[in-house]
C-alpha cells in the first residue's frame, strides 16, 4: 500500500510533468493552462454560463475531435451524448489510472488517489465501501445540518452591509461546513478546514501554492483518521474505520476524505453561486423556485444540466484500439469527454420546465459521482430558502467575475442586493 509521503511524492512528480498531468487536474492553477495551445483550452472556456461557440460548432460537425496537445500524447475531445455515454462506462475499453500517461510524459508511479484515478479492484473496492454512506436514506441525518447551515448563512447576509457577494457568504461556507458535519471534522477545526478548502482550489495561487494546500489537506486529512482510529466518531471517516477497520489503511481513507472534499466542495459552490446567477435573470424560474415546492427538484437538475460546472470528465485511456463515434482511438490514447456539450447537445437552452432528470452533469457508468444525493441536497436547500428570506434579491453588478479556463466553472465574486 501507498504511504502517505509516496503519494505525496507521487503528487510533487505529478505537478512537475508540466503537460497533461497539470491540464487534467485544472484546478491545480490558471496559469498552467498557459501551456497549452488555445484549441485545446477550448472545453475549459465559457461565454458567461453558456459553452463558447467554438465547442458548440464542434459537436456539430463530429461528436470526437482531436484534440492538438504536444508533450507527444494523443488526446480525443467527446462532445456527443450517445459517444460520452460510451466512453464514461465502458471500463472493460477504457482506464482511469492516470499511471498510463507515464510512457509518453515520463515516469508517473503515484497516483494522487481518490475514486476518479482508480481502476477496478481498487476502485470497486473502495466505492462499495463509500456507496452505502451517500444513500438518501443515510444522508438524511444531514438535512436538519444543512437547513441550519444555509440559515446560518442567510443571517450573516442579512446583517451585512450591502452589496453582498453571496461567493463568500453562502457559496462556498454551504458545502464547506456540510462536508465538515459529513466527514465528522471536530468543531474546533472547522475554521482551519474551510482555510484550507478554499486554499485547495485557489485558481489564482499557482501551481506551486496549490501543491502545498493539497499536501497540507492531505495532512490534515490524515490528522483526522488516526484520531478518528483511536476513537471513531459518527461521521464518514468513523463508520469506515468502524465497519472495515484495518481491511482500509489510513492513506487510502485520507484520499477518501481529500475525494470528498474535492468532489463535493468546489463544485458545489459553484453550482449555488452560478444557480442564483441564472434564477435572478429568469423571473419566471425564480418564482417558481421560490413559490413552488413541486418545482424545486425538476428546476435542480435543469440547473445541473444547463450550467455543467465540471467541464470535463476525468481523462480515460483507450485499453485496446477502438472506434468512438467516427474517429479510431488507438491504445494508450487519452479520452476526454466534454459534459457541458453532452449535456447542451438536446437541449442547448435553460428551460425551467423541463421534468427530465437525465443529465451527465454527474458523470455516467461507474465513476458516476458518489456525492451526487448530498450535492442535490445542498442545493434543494439553498436555493428556494435564498429566495424566500430576500424577495427584493438582484444582481448589484452588469458584469460577473466569471472564470476563464477551468474544469470547474464559477464565478469568483457575485454582488447581490439583498433589500
Amino acid at each position: 500500500m501507498a504511504t502517505l509521503a509516496s503519494v505525496r511524492e507521487g503528487l510533487v512528480e505529478w505537478v512537475a510533468r508540466r503537460a497533461a498531468t497539470r491540464w487534467i487536474m485544472g484546478k491545480i492553477g490558471s496559469r498552467a493552462l498557459s501551456l497549452l495551445p488555445d484549441r485545446a483550452l477550448v472545453p475549459l472556456k465559457r461565454d458567461g454560463v453558456d459553452p463558447v461557440e467554438e465547442l458548440m460548432r464542434m459537436g456539430e460537425s463530429s461528436a470526437v475531435h482531436r484534440v492538438p496537445v504536444p508533450f507527444g500524447i494523443r488526446v480525443w475531445l467527446v462532445t456527443g451524448e450517445t459517444e460520452a455515454k460510451k466512453v464514461l462506462s465502458d471500463t472493460g475499453a477504457f482506464s482511469n489510472d492516470y499511471t498510463r500517461l507515464g510512457a509518453a510524459v515520463g515516469r508517473l508511479e503515484q497516483s494522487p488517489g481518490g475514486l476518479g484515478f482508480a481502476d477496478a479492484p481498487d476502485h470497486t473496492r473502495l466505492r462499495r465501501m463509500l456507496t452505502p454512506e451517500f444513500t438518501m436514506r443515510r444522508l438524511s441525518r444531514l438535512v436538519p445540518r444543512i437547513d441550519e447551515i444555509v440559515t446560518q448563512r442567510l443571517d450573516a447576509m442579512e446583517a451585512a452591509p450591502g452589496p453582498v457577494d453571496l461567493v463568500k457568504e453562502f457559496a462556498l461556507p454551504i458545502p464547506s461546513l456540510t462536508i465538515c458535519e459529513l466527514l465528522g471534522v471536530p468543531y474546533a477545526d472547522r475554521d482551519r478546514f474551510q482555510q484550507l478548502a478554499a486554499a485547495r482550489f485557489d485558481l489564482f495561487g499557482g501551481a506551486g501554492q496549490a501543491l502545498g494546500a493539497i499536501s497540507e489537506s492531505l495532512e490534515y486529512m490524515r490528522e483526522i483518521v488516526e484520531r478518528e482510529r483511536r476513537s471513531p466518531g459518527d461521521g464518514l471517516i468513523g463508520t469506515l474505520i468502524r465497519q472495515h477497520g484495518d481491511a482500509v489503511d489510513d492513506a487510502e481513507l485520507a484520499g477518501l476524505a481529500d475525494g470528498v472534499l474535492t468532489g463535493g466542495f468546489d463544485t458545489t459552490a459553484s453550482m449555488l453561486a452560478l444557480g442564483a446567477y441564472v434564477l435572478l435573470r429568469d423571473d419566471e424560474a425564480r418564482a417558481s423556485m421560490r413559490d413552488d415546492d413541486a418545482a424545486v427538484g425538476p428546476l435542480v437538475e435543469e440547473l445541473l444540466r444547463h450550467l455543467s460546472v465540471v467541464q470535463v470528465a476525468f481523462p480515460r485511456f483507450a485499453r485496446h484500439p477502438l472506434t468512438v463515434g467516427d474517429q479510431r482511438i488507438e491504445e494508450g490514447d487519452a479520452v476526454v469527454v466534454s459534459l457541458s456539450a453532452a449535456n447542451r447537445e438536446s437541449t442547448p437552452h435553460f428551460d425551467h420546465t423541463r421534468k427530465s432528470s437525465a443529465h451527465l452533469a454527474f458523470g455516467y457508468g461507474a465513476h458516476r459521482c458518489v456525492g451526487a444525493e448530498l450535492g442535490r441536497m445542498e442545493l434543494r436547500a439553498a436555493y428556494p430558502a435564498l429566495l424566500r428570506r430576500f424577495p427584493k434579491l438582484r444582481l448589484a453588478e452588469d458584469r460577473q467575475a466569471f472564470r476563464a479556463a477551468s474544469i470547474v466553472h464559477g464565478v469568483d465574486r457575485l454582488l447581490v442586493h439583498t433589500r
